[in-house]
């Protein structure tokens, strides 16, 4: 990494002759940027509008001199500190980092250097490309997933449909017959400090106290759209979601599905920004919970403090006296609730299967739902005929099938749907995420993830067992691209194949969770699409303003996405090419042979659009968060970083599951030791019930 005070790795003659030894193939990237920017001379009043503008200067340019210029410019920022000083080390970073990017990769590649040469032949025989043209050219480059889809967006479809095709050869032999009973239904709470200070006024003490110690802190962990703790209970998603759960549930009783004196077992994690909210947390959702009847739920609440006590009071006792001498600093590391969302997901899959064998035996399944989704069980009933709990006792799931290829695969995983509560009363079956009309505009030139999203939306979720080729018995589809809430594993498929999410992705961890177990095995788990099985999904209507909040965090975090997945995909235990065919075109498109390359350019051009745009402070807001956040991973040495913390949380994880297993038979045989941590596991469960 380029790094220290005289130079920051960016001294303008070292960069400069690293320029000049930039090769012809570079050049094709300098002349497509061009052609996406055709930037008119502005004044540029922001300094970070001016050092963005800069930093495309420098990599767009074929004159050494104003390279020269732009980088002492940047150099000259980087050295005086500061918020500007970071996004300046940033895009130096990124000038040193890009351009060896593409002449590796086109070097390894004849595939990828033909590309180039092509795309600089098409440029040479068309000084002025139409938007259409352009976007293809730039696309044959950095976006191939897109090309393969516009223009034929219903053929695409058909295709992907084909290509997810599961053929049934054997229905689940124990399908979900109680859901109420067999399931855990978890979901994830991410809490932050208030947003304004009249919402103090909300939380009563001694909590208020912890809460305004907390905001004293400084922030550890960042997330899309947290609740930020005193929010009135019209706008908590909290309260939102486990009401419309009970009322789900105050359904299914009506229907004569569900007994009155039973509650449904759920599970939350709850996820802080800041340190201290961890000792206010159970108490504030306590207390909000209590002022709303919830009538068919038993909710339990672990912070990262009451994980911890679990490592420490059940997992590490029992690897010492069942297995062998415990990583215990790895346990702790991938079994907690609070940083990256790859930690909370593992967690919450992961603490089903202790829960099951420590404390209640019945549950064989569990179930994730995200607190700003609800299940229309009326238009469930009215369009599919089943209610969300007749969806989940499903003999689909933990079906064996052969899928396109002829492999054999386990359909131990479930999979639904959303449809936006703006949608709904057109039906159930309206994608949330369609195919755009407008030609792509400056960052979507380099990455469009939007087009495939749409296709694996139509393709994969909303598809319907409505006859050949899917008939839902004979046939089914498995499913790729899924959404972190309503999706759902087996524990038996949970606990042979220990799939996991890893601790560094902070975005999509409900996809890369399948990535980890891709090809184990000698039947590779898969989640089985369950048609008509949909949460509406209602945010915008109740918390709209932390939506508005957290969207260039959300931003930045797609971002970093293509980072982290194209370099976990190179630390699994498969070729590349092959998890990227499996996992085309949505999933597939954040895998990348040129990551900092599309992050980069992602961040900048869709700055420079805002700020031409007008808005500024947005544009601010993301060069900000985007350098900080982003400056860390684009480094080359980021990449063997990833591929150490993998292996070692997969060795900690099939050691979790290692220790299970040995509990499991040890408190079968009724062994002392064993009873008593099961005793243990069963005060922490009862000290985290509100």
């Amino acid at each position: 990494m380029l790094s220290g005070a005289t130079s920051h790795g960016v001294k303008a003659d070292i960069m400069t002759e690293r320029y000049d030894r930039t090769g012809g193939r570079f050049d094709v990237i300098r002349r497509l940027l061009e052609e996406i920017i055709k930037r008119p001379p502005t004044a540029r009043a922001d300094p970070l509008e001016q050092l963005n503008a800069v930093f495309l200067d420098a990599l767009c340019s074929r004159n050494g001199q104003t390279f020269q210029r732009s980088v002492r410019t940047l150099a000259q920022y980087a050295e005086a500190g500061g918020k500007n000083g970071v996004a300046a080390e940033f895009f130096l970073q990124a000038l040193h980092e890009i351009p060896n990017e593409i002449e590796q990769y086109a070097g390894s590649s004849a595939t990828f250097a033909e590309t180039l040469a092509r795309a600089g032949d098409m440029l040479a025989e068309d000084k002025s490309p139409s938007e259409e043209r352009r976007a293809d050219i730039c696309w044959s480059i950095f976006f191939p997933e897109g090309r393969r889809i516009r223009g034929r967006e219903e053929e695409a479809a058909a295709d992907l449909r084909m290509k997810r095709t599961v053929k049934v050869t054997k229905f689940s032999s124990r399908p979900i017959k109680d859901p109420f009973t067999e399931i855990l239904f978890t979901a994830n709470v991410l809490l932050t400090i208030p947003l304004h200070e009249k919402h103090l006024e909300n939380i009563p003490l001694p909590i208020r106290e912890t809460v305004e110690q907390a905001e004293g802190e400084r922030q550890l962990f960042w997330y899309d759209h947290p609740v930020p703790i005193g929010v009135p209970a019209e706008n908590n998603e909290i309260v939102y979601g486990l009401r419309g759960l009970d009322d789900a549930l105050d359904f299914e009783m009506r229907r004569g599905n569900l007994d009155e004196s039973v509650r449904v077992s759920c599970l939350l994690s709850v996820s802080v920004t800041h340190e201290k909210l961890r000792e206010a947390a159970k108490d504030w959702i306590g207390h909000e919970l209590s002022r709303h009847h919830l009538k068919h739920l038993a909710v339990y609440v672990f912070t990262e403090t009451d994980t911890k006590r679990l490592v420490d009071e059940v997992l590490v006792p029992a690897g010492r006296r069942f297995v062998t001498s415990p990583p215990v600093d790895d346990l702790r590391g991938i079994f907690g609730v609070d940083g990256e969302y790859g930690r909370h997901y593992s967690f919450l899959k992961a603490v089903a299967a202790l829960m099951s064998v420590m404390v209640d035996r019945r549950i064989g399944a569990t179930f994730k739902i995200d607190l700003d989704q609800v299940f229309p069980q009326e238009q469930l009933v009215h369009e599919t005929g089943r209610s969300a709990f007749e969806h989940l006792a499903s003999s689909l799931w933990g079906a064996v099938g052969r899928d396109a290829w002829g492999r054999e695969v386990e359909l131990g995983m479930i999979a639904g749907a959303l449809v936006n509560e703006r949608d709904i009363s057109r039906s159930l079956f309206t994608p949330d995420v369609t195919f755009p009309d407008e030609p792509p505009r400056f960052d979507e030139m380099v990455f469009f993830s939007r087009l495939p999203q749409a296709l694996s939306t139509e393709a994969e979720m909303m598809t319907r067992y409505d006859g050949a080729p899917l008939d839902g018995e004979t046939t089914c589809l498995q499913r790729i691209h899924v959404t972190g809430g309503v999706t759902g594993i087996l524990l038996e498929s949970l606990r042979k194949h220990r799939p996991f999410t890893p601790t560094f992705i902070g975005r999509a961890e409900d996809q890369a969770w399948l990535l980890s177990v891709l090809f184990s095995g000698e039947r590779p788990l898969r989640y089985v699409h369950q048609d008509g099985l949909f949460m509406r999904h209602d945010k915008e209507s109740f918390a709209a303003d932390a939506v508005r909040t957290a969207a260039m965090g959300k931003l930045v975090g797609d971002y970093a996405r293509i980072l982290n997945f194209s370099r976990y995909a190179r630390a699994l235990p498969w070729q590349v090419e092959d998890i990227k065919e499996e996992v085309d075109p949505f999933t597939g498109c954040f895998i990348s042979p040129i990551p900092v390359t599309l992050t980069v350019l992602r961040l900048s051009l869709r700055a420079e659009r805002l700020f031409r745009e007008g808005a500024v402070a947005e544009a601010v807001e993301l060069l900000r968060l985007g350098s900080a956040r982003l400056h860390p991973l684009i480094d080359e040495s980021a990449e063997n970083n990833v591929i150490k913390l993998y292996e070692r949380e997969r060795t900690a994880w099939d050691y979790y599951y290692d220790v299970l297993d040995r509990l499991e038979k040890a408190i079968d045989a009724g062994d002392a030791a064993a009873i008593r941590l099961k005793e243990k596991t069963e005060q922490v469960f009862r000290s985290c019930r509100v």
